[in-house]
């Protein structure tokens, strides 16, 4: 079977454009999951991601399996810290936050992660994370104590996105964190989808379908929407 990877580089080489839901499990009651599943069905979903700055339930693998027993999309991890790995999805977003200089969030987080990882059947996607300043303090911002990067600076955000393709990352991802005023700058990802050969990863502060449209034309190869559907499960059918 083709793993997750080659289908999302096949899609970049194709200039088909991918869409990712990302489900907080803190956020999802279980007796309603057959209802959240009917709506991504009727979304132009091509992935699920499941995960959260800061995860305090323990549902993540009931949930997966409640998922996959209705839905064949494939799920991907996107853990805050290692506490959220389950091997009950299809692949993980192997991250490191190289917009900041925290080293749990660099190397000590995966070096916890990686005995665990190899227990499972996960496909492990190394990914670089970069945090983009977003008009507000984000989870993701106070959960790791460090600070986005400056959105004017165009030029830090794409050398930052060179230097983890460098290191070897598989997918470089832009992110203005959960519930974020302003998305990431289209200027930003146009910048760094022409500069980098690698998938390039969007999300946060996105809220509605021309947002999504936006970041594509940018250059965008996949695209992430959490927080505008958390709060509305019909925002696909507006």
């Amino acid at each position: 079977m083709e793993n997750l990877y080659s289908q999302i580089i096949q899609a970049k080489r194709n200039n088909k454009k991918l869409l990712a839901i990302l489900l907080d499990p803190d956020k999802i009651d279980l007796n309603t999951v057959a209802i959240l599943i009917s709506k991504i069905h009727q979304s132009p979903a091509s992935h699920i991601f499941i995960g959260g700055s800061h995860v305090t339930t323990n549902i993540l693998d009931e949930l997966i399996v409640k998922i996959k027993q209705n839905c064949d999309l494939p799920i991907v991890l996107f853990p805050g810290n290692p506490s959220q790995i389950s091997d009950k999805a299809d692949a993980i977003l192997f991250l490191s936050l190289i917009s900041g200089r925290n080293p749990d969030y660099l190397i000590e987080h995966q070096v916890k992660a990686a005995p665990i990882l190899k227990k499972t059947k996960l496909e492990i996607i190394s990914t670089g994370y970069i945090l983009i300043e977003s008009g507000t303090e984000t989870a993701v911002e106070r959960v790791s104590k460090t600070k986005p990067l400056n959105r004017n600076n165009l030029d830090l955000a794409l050398s930052t996105a060179q230097a983890g393709e460098m290191l070897g990352n598989k997918l470089i991802y832009l992110e203005a964190g959960s519930g974020a005023k302003q998305a990431v700058p289209l200027e930003m990802i146009g910048l760094v989808a022409q500069n980098i050969e690698i998938p390039l990863l969007v999300g946060g502060g996105i809220v509605d379908l021309q947002g999504i449209q936006s970041a594509y034309d940018s250059g965008a190869d996949l695209v992430i929407i959490g927080t505008a559907f958390e709060n509305d499960n019909n925002f696909f059918n507006a």
